[in-house]
């Protein structure tokens, strides 16, 4: 028996909706690749220099992530892992990705091969996003483009082990602290150190310490100063 035709039109209307419903919650719970994220990554392994081993990931979004291990410092006997999230400046990121991006994804051979050169550390950069990957490990390398990421990521390092290592003096050797904030002054002057907010919390606390003597105090104000913290 056939349905009175006002009941086969609200049939007709219901399965319409249903039909058109499903694509849409399918589409809902399928991952998106456009949303995720692109990471380039440095890692250096240098077993004779403090620290030994680094590496720096950098996400297109959110914080950074810091990781390294071996000696506090190059006369220090006492060996350290350290990790860290830290937030990146968005004019430091960019220039990071378009960097990676000129230097095409590290998706070839990076390393000069010159004979002769000096070993300064095992250097590997890695890219990868929801539709390319490449990673490549190198020396020394020719091309300026990687010389100057290699060494934007180097001087990133210096000053978040500066951090690591003002951490641990203000925790057990403040006297120490002098010495480490003043090369950090004459590393900013020399525009050696970047993304020295990074490092602002330890900063702070510095300034804040009253047991810490006033002209160690003042040059952690001008560094924070300098960064734009304060």
């Amino acid at each position: 028996m056939s349905l009175p035709r006002p009941f086969q039109l609200i049939w007709l209307l219901f399965f319409s909706s249903l039909l058109s419903w499903l694509p849409a919650t399918a589409q809902s719970q399928t991952p998106n690749s456009a949303a995720v994220p692109a990471v380039v990554t440095f890692t250096l392994d240098f077993p004779t220099s403090a620290p030994e081993h680094y590496s720096i990931r950098v996400p297109s979004e959110g914080p950074a992530q810091y990781q390294s291990s071996g000696r506090l410092s190059a006369d220090s006997d006492e060996t350290d892992s350290f990790d860290l999230d830290f937030p990146l400046s968005a004019e430091t990121r960019q220039k990071i990705f378009d960097l990676a991006a000129k230097a095409g994804y590290f998706q070839k051979d990076l390393d000069s091969h010159h004979k002769g050169l000096a070993f300064t550390g095992k250097k590997t950069l890695a890219y990868k996003d929801a539709q390319r990957t490449g990673e490549a490990s190198y020396n020394y390398s020719s091309s300026q483009t990687v010389q100057e990421l290699t060494s934007l990521m180097q001087s990133l390092s210096t000053t978040l082990e500066f951090g690591h290592r003002l951490k641990y003096y203000h925790h057990y050797q403040k006297l120490a602290l002098d010495e480490e904030l003043k090369r950090m002054e004459e590393l900013a002057r020399s525009n050696e150190l970047v993304e020295v907010a990074a490092i602002q919390p330890i900063l702070d606390q510095i300034v804040a310490d009253s047991s810490v003597i006033n002209v160690t105090r003042a040059r952690a104000q001008r560094l924070l100063a300098r960064a734009g913290g304060h």
